[in-house]
């Protein structure tokens, strides 16, 4: 990750997708990067796990988050090491964009699907596609999320009663079906999805 992503640490759109969303008793964040979200999104649940990749970054983290509610934990969110139903809720911010594959994408997001408990919620945010951005993240992966495919991709996971929104970012709000529900297409009548 190059030196410019500090400026990405905000807690603005964590705290927008947020409120729209009920996040429950445990809470796992994927790529907290330098915990901004993170440091929000500890007072809004009992548990945090915060899932980092990079050796280093984690590390900080668990130093900043010693002694919280926040067990910050070194692993790869493609392969969650989390029993199924692990968690309430699954955030990523401003993170998606560094996965290098569109596939490695939906991995991670099937994985944050099975760790969820039923009725659970995915919240999410990451920036749109730009030349300035590609500039921006110079030496580093910059994979953007297609806004238009994000729906179908979402529901092919399993996700349900999906909610995109595309303004100067992109944010999206997905949930796990409740027990006994399956996941319903969009283009099927009474579809519960939402597109906005």
């Amino acid at each position: 990750m190059n030196d410019n992503h500090a400026l990405c640490a905000t807690t603005e759109w964590s705290e927008y997708m947020t409120a729209h969303a009920d996040l429950g008793h445990s809470m796992l964040e994927i790529g907290p990067g330098p915990g901004a979200c993170t440091e929000w999104l500890r007072h809004e649940v009992k548990v945090l796990v915060a899932l980092e990749l990079d050796d280093s970054s984690a590390s900080g983290l668990a130093h900043r988050f010693e002694g919280t509610n926040v067990e910050v934990v070194v692993g790869d969110a493609a392969r969650l090491e989390y029993a199924e139903e692990s968690f309430d809720s699954v955030g990523c911010f401003t993170m998606l964009h560094h996965v290098p594959t569109r596939q490695l994408q939906d991995a991670l997001l099937r994985e944050a699907l099975r760790v969820l408990r039923p009725d659970g919620v995915l919240v999410a945010s990451d920036s749109l596609a730009d030349n300035d951005l590609h500039d921006f993240h110079a030496g580093d992966t910059y994979n953007p999320v297609d806004p238009g495919s994000l729906i179908a991709r979402l529901q092919a996971i399993g996700f349900d009663r999906i909610t995109v929104v595309v303004d100067e970012i992109l944010m999206f709000i997905a949930h796990k079906p409740a027990e006994g529900e399956h996941p319903q297409n969009c283009d099927e009548p009474h579809a519960r999805c939402e597109r906005s």
